[in-house]
């Protein structure tokens, strides 16, 4: 794994997330996908900086409606995004498993009026 796969694993493992499993190098179809968890159908990719290029963006896209045709949700963040961003990629993760389960968001804390 990657320096920010395995960061990103730290936080996805032992059921962190709303409570569900995600796996990490899962083969769906002839992919491998970074990390999956089956409950939310839901796959998360990590890029480095070759999925820019031309030729890798359009696997990328060939790729993501495959397991979108599928019923899977594929999240895509930048590996650098992964390492500094932390607690908003996980937010983020928390958030779209959270709507694939149908689990209402929590409100923010508000204090009454005055």
């Amino acid at each position: 794994m990657t320096d920010a796969e395995q960061h990103l694993w730290s936080f996805l493992r032992r059921k962190q997330i709303h409570g569900v499993q995600f796996n990490r190098q899962k083969p769906i179809l002839d992919y491998i996908v970074d990390f999956y968890c089956a409950k939310a159908k839901l796959v998360i990719e990590l890029d480095g900086s070759q999925h820019y290029e031309p030729e890798h963006r359009e696997k990328d896209q060939v790729r993501d409606q495959t397991l979108a045709e599928m019923g899977l949700l594929v999240l895509r963040y930048d590996n650098r995004q992964v390492l500094l961003e932390t607690e908003a990629v996980v937010e983020d993760i928390y958030a779209k498993v959270g709507e694939r389960l149908g689990i209402l968001p929590t409100p923010p804390f508000s204090k009454g009026g005055k």
